[in-house]
């Protein structure tokens, strides 16, 4: 197998913007504002330092793969209620599996499915942009990724029907985001079910990340397994993923669940009881009290809908912004040519001490040479909305100033590390 690693340099975004803001120091008297990357900041419920006090003799045991039945009661009980699931769905012990969050999962999960597959030359399908981890762990199973564009044009939802059957031929796995990083948008269950349908008839495993499930603004998203549920089927084929991260604004617990697939689940619990990381069990059973808690689901909603007042006053109508219908991001076009999202990540970095994530590094250039990447930027709205909004304005003040710059052409006054295909911005483009 050929060595992953220029792969996982390739895909990593932050690697990539470590490298480009080498060297650019943020303007003095300036705290600066890390949005480039989606952590929560809001404060996890104060009941999770109790659960995890009380539970303390645990952290002398080694946890078990499955984790424990009172875990996967929880969760059962969560998905069952959310996704108004029938009773014989999903069996606990058979159907749900802890994992040391979200990406650990999407991670290991590839290898797994494309070595069960068997198919030749297998391929890998997953939406451009993407969240870098599916690249990676499409390189660490020796795969080929197969990139299906999002974009304005198809709402940001890959287009199910314009897949070549060649193509389907050869995949293994597929991935799909909703609510979408980097977008936020929502995938109707229809959706969700011709994906399903797909999965089953060419015989490939189909991974639904649902970590943004929680973190919405006006309709609830549908899931995978309420698609099955719709569908009258079984769960062959399918998992979904969840995290505690996003809904519960527990990053540091590294805790959340796979569920789906009897056979795959019991697949990846032998990769972990031979290398894989097993919550430990204070962790388990904090979880479990963050499942069957909704409380602090609304109030960290609450807090994310007046996040997006606050970042909804300085880009209402502008940089192509429209307020998602899903997860904390913001996705704004800073330009029309191959580098504007980089130069503009260069000059918010030096003027106003906000780092955000270059767009093209979420995406590859498609059959059309074109990245659906390029040109955006996305912003992680995830701290307070005084904050928010403060950076918000000053981001808005930075990006204005550098095109009216660009439209000028004033060689003297080019970004910070500028670079010779920054040509035009698109400061108000739709």
């Amino acid at each position: 197998m050929a060595d992953p690693f220029p792969a996982f340099e390739q895909f990593h975004p932050f690697t990539r913007l470590a490298r480009l803001l080498a060297g650019i120091d943020p303007p003095a008297g300036v705290e600066p504002l890390i949005l480039s990357i989606g952590e929560p900041q809001g404060t996890p419920p104060a009941f999770v330092a109790d659960v995890l006090a009380r539970n303390a003799a645990d952290w002398g045991r080694y946890p078990p793969a499955h984790g424990t039945p009172d875990f996967r009661r929880a969760v059962h009980d969560w998905l069952k209620g959310r996704y108004r699931l029938p009773d014989d769905l999903l069996d606990p012990d058979r159907n749900i599996l802890p994992v040391a969050g979200s990406r650990e999962a999407l991670y290991m999960l590839a290898p797994n499915a494309v070595a069960r597959s068997a198919k030749t030359k297998p391929l890998v399908l997953l939406p451009n942009p993407f969240y870098h981890v599916y690249a990676g762990a499409i390189a660490a199973a020796g795969a080929e990724p197969h990139f299906l564009p999002a974009t304005r044009a198809n709402n940001f939802l890959p287009s199910v029907e314009g897949i070549d059957r060649t193509v389907l031929a050869r995949t293994a796995m597929a991935f799909v985001c909703s609510p979408s990083n980097p977008q936020g948008a929502i995938a109707p269950r229809a959706y969700l079910e011709a994906w399903i349908r797909l999965a089953r008839e060419h015989d490939f495993t189909i991974v639904f990340d649902e970590c943004y499930s929680e973190i919405w603004r006006e309709a609830i998203p549908s899931g995978a397994l309420e698609a099955v549920a719709s569908m009258g089927i079984d769960l062959d084929h399918v998992v979904v993923v969840h995290s505690l991260s996003k809904r519960s604004g527990s990053p540091g617990l590294r805790s959340g669940f796979i569920a789906g697939d009897a056979a795959l689940l019991a697949r990846q619990m032998q990769l972990v009881n031979y290398g894989g990381v097993a919550v430990p069990l204070p962790i388990l059973a904090a979880s479990a009290a963050l499942w069957r808690d909704e409380a602090h689901v609304e109030a960290n909603r609450a807090r994310y809908d007046a996040i997006f007042a606050a970042a909804e006053r300085s880009l209402a109508g502008r940089f192509g912004y429209k307020t998602p219908q899903g997860a904390f991001f913001a996705w704004l076009q800073v330009g029309l040519e191959v580098g504007d999202d980089e130069a503009a990540a260069k000059e918010l970095w030096a003027k106003a001490g906000i780092k955000v994530l270059p767009g093209s590094y979420m995406g590859r250039s498609g059959a059309d040479g074109r990245n659906p990447g390029a040109g955006f930027i996305r912003v992680a709205l995830v701290h307070e909305p005084a904050v928010v909004a403060d950076a918000m304005a000053r981001l808005a003040d930075v990006l204005d100033g550098w095109a009216h710059l660009q439209r000028r052409g004033d060689a003297a006054s080019r970004p910070v590390g500028g670079d010779a295909a920054v040509r035009r911005t698109a400061g108000n483009a739709a």
